[in-house]
């Protein structure tokens, strides 16, 4: 019988890669000539997996955004990382924006995603083992033509292919 590959789809993110976008972040905005004088603040509590933005007004919170975006894609992470959860006022005039590290997928779409992988009628099996889908098969061919579909497609979570064997 011919060996067996597989691979697991997850949304696991680089925490080191995390904290190194948010400490470009300071970086930059600490020389920038837009955030003279301003009351900024970045800060990522990494047990409660938040990130929270604050600025002196909405313009300057969505440059803020803009940037943190920017870095996050410099480090090879997904703009997907982050999850808006709200906006609202904060003390002394200041706008607040609270993330969400998104760093799972959920069952929905764990669920759409094996069952597109059934639609190409490949010689594959997908199954979701807790917070990964492990796809498997006999041809690597098969296995790459599923890589290749997941990543074309929209998805919520920031998906990665790791364990190829």
């Amino acid at each position: 019988m011919a060996k067996e590959h597989s691979f697991d789809i997850t949304a696991k993110i680089d925490m080191q890669n995390l904290k190194n976008a948010i400490n470009l972040v300071e970086r930059e905005v600490s020389n920038r000539y837009d955030f003279k004088g301003t009351t900024y603040e970045v800060n990522l509590k990494e047990k409660d997996k938040v990130l929270v933005l604050v600025a002196s007004s909405d313009n300057k919170l969505d440059a803020l955004k803009d940037i943190v975006v920017a870095k996050l894609l410099k480090q090879g992470l997904s703009s997907k990382v982050l999850d808006e959860l709200r906006v609202e006022d904060a003390s002394g005039s200041t706008r607040k924006a609270t993330f969400k590290i998104v760093d799972y997928i959920e069952s929905k779409e764990a669920k759409k995603i094996t069952a597109d992988i059934k639609k190409m009628k490949l010689k594959v099996n997908a199954q979701i083992e807790g917070d990964s889908i492990r796809v498997k098969g006999a041809k690597l061919d098969d296995l790459q033509k599923v890589m290749k579909m997941v990543r074309e497609g929209e998805w919520e979570a920031p998906l990665v292919f790791e364990n190829m064997r």
